[in-house]
């Protein structure tokens, strides 16, 4: 059977094991939502698919909520026409548990996808939404490029300059789409709204502001909106931007999932490779661990999330979630075995897993160094989120991830996920920054990792990252496997206080960091002699 309103509809779907079907009646919902929506979202993608939408319908199963997400593609909407119509917006959500078992939800809270921009239809449905008093929140997950709306001199890019040049009736970018949609809302009534980012990105509902108010305040001083727009979108009584922290991985979609849907009877489950190089499937195969974070400020009211795990704080308490996650419990951890899994030839995260120095670095980096610094947010327990991370999360053999996936700008990296941790070493009077090991052996790593040679002497393609270019430049003379090549070349990047959060020369961090680069510099097996020498010590 195909993925479609009518599959469930059919007896004979009831009868497939292990697929959990949507406990509500999917036609009222639809009717319901239509009439009056409560939820759009940006961003139709996985993670959209995969964790947001299932947690509507969690409060749909329970009776909670009556109303379903409306989603909205601005980007590739070649994922409209191919996964979201022919399947009736339904996603199959396939939890990919660490023992090999597969849980599997036909998941139904999407009532309707639109087009953004692909028609005067589908763009007047969606300006009609947002002019409806119901209407309590905007999302989006649309990636951390989605926000960047200036240039590195600071001026517009292109797409946002003309859409400024031109005003809201043209506008093309999401943020500029987005803040056209509002101006519609304003002039219907000026209805409060709140616009949540989920993207994983620090300080998500500041950046989203920022772009958006940008825009706005440029619109009107060209006289493309009234000055009372700007005015609204300032009032935080009126439109607030929470902040939010995420966490979940959906990797792309994996053949053997989609052996075993075909198997127990739910065909035409191949994935697609659209336009845009997207490659994505009807089903959605991710981890069961989940986390999302929100800062409780929704001038609209909002649906119970927290009755589907969503947790609701205060904005500090998000920040602190978020620091706690990237700088310490996960995101430091993950680079480190990036680089070092490429240098010692691993492809797959779980198999560096079963790496005894790989999982004492790991722990070092987390337990050891970083939790000394990290605050709190009690909500979430630090220690029991790494814990979490290194026992369950990472060690799963059905999450397919690379570490040459994550390695990549692994230098835009740095400055968060070592460098803060580095900066509150150097800072506090009751730590000795030079007592660090495991940062300074993940740092040299990655050193060493940027002369682009694995530690069997064979060369491999760096994954792309901006700022390795002027490192590798500066590291040209280095040679692998030769001690005597070295000569100071790291002295002037570990001054560096951009990159590292402070000047590791200074400070008393430079030789140890040297010095574990270069006892790599031995030749084959250096890396992994360095590695277990200084793990085990």
């Amino acid at each position: 059977m195909k993925l479609s309103r009518e599959m469930l509809k059919n007896p004979d779907m009831q009868k497939i094991r292990g697929v959990t079907l949507p406990a509500y009646d999917t036609e009222l919902m639809r009717a319901a939502t239509e009439e009056a929506p409560i939820w759009v979202h940006f961003g139709a993608g996985n993670i959209f698919r995969g964790f947001i939408a299932v947690l509507q319908q969690r409060l749909l199963n329970r009776g909670l909520s009556d109303k379903g997400i409306i989603a909205a593609e601005s980007f590739d909407t070649d994922i409209v026409d191919q996964i979201y119509i022919p399947y009736d917006n339904l996603v199959l959500s396939v939890g990919l548990r660490p023992d090999g078992k597969l849980e599997k939800e036909v998941v139904a809270s999407i009532s309707e996808c639109i087009k953004v921009g692909d028609n005067d239809r589908e763009s007047e449905r969606l300006a009609w939404i947002f002019e409806q008093p119901s209407l309590q929140l905007v999302s989006m997950t649309v990636t951390e490029k989605g926000y960047a709306i200036r240039d590195d001199r600071g001026a517009p890019i292109p797409s946002i300059q003309k859409d400024i040049d031109e005003g809201p009736a043209r506008a093309t970018h999401v943020i500029s789409v987005v803040a056209a949609l509002l101006y519609r809302r304003y002039r219907a009534g000026a209805h409060p709204i709140a616009l949540v980012s989920m993207d994983n990105c620090s300080r998500n509902g500041e950046k989203l502001r920022e772009a958006i108010m940008t825009v706005a305040e440029q619109w009107a001083d060209k006289n493309h909106v009234d000055r009372g727009f700007f005015a609204w979108l300032s009032d935080g009584a009126s439109v607030s931007f929470p902040w939010t922290m995420i966490d979940k991985i959906t990797p792309r979609p994996d053949a053997s999932v989609r052996e075993e849907l075909e198997n127990i009877g739910i065909s035409e489950m191949n994935p697609v490779i659209t336009s845009k190089n997207t490659y994505i499937a009807p089903f959605v195969n991710a981890e069961i661990p989940q986390y999302l974070v929100i800062e409780d400020d929704f001038p609209a009211g909002r649906p119970p999330l927290e009755q589907a795990g969503v947790l609701f704080a205060d904005r500090k308490t998000v920040g602190d979630c978020e620091r706690m996650k990237v700088t310490v419990c996960l995101n430091p951890l993950h680079t480190a075995l990036a680089v070092y899994g490429c240098l010692l030839g691993y492809t797959r995260i779980h198999e560096e897993m079963k790496d005894a120095a790989l999982v004492k670095l790991i722990e070092g980096i987390g337990y050891g160094e970083g939790l000394k610094v990290v605050a709190n947010p009690k909500i979430i327990d630090p220690e029991a989120f790494i814990k979490e991370v290194i026992e369950e999360r990472f060690p799963n053999p059905y999450i397919p991830d690379a570490p040459q996936r994550i390695a990549t700008d692994t230098g835009l990296k740095i400055p968060i996920r070592f460098g803060e941790t580095l900066k509150s070493c150097a800072e506090r009077d009751d730590l000795d920054i030079r007592s660090l090991r495991f940062i300074p052996l993940a740092i040299a790593g990655w050193f060493r990792y940027l002369l682009a040679v694995d530690d069997f002497g064979r060369r491999f393609e760096p994954s792309p990252d901006p700022v390795a270019a002027p490192l590798a430049k500066a590291l040209s003379d280095v040679v692998w496997d030769d001690k005597e090549s070295y000569k100071g070349q790291l002295a002037p990047i570990l001054r560096n206080k951009d990159m590292f959060g402070a000047d590791l020369v200074e400070c008393g961090l430079s030789d140890k960091i040297e010095g574990f680069f270069v006892e790599m510099l031995a030749g084959v097996g250096a890396v992994r002699a360095t590695l277990e020498r200084h793990t085990s010590a």
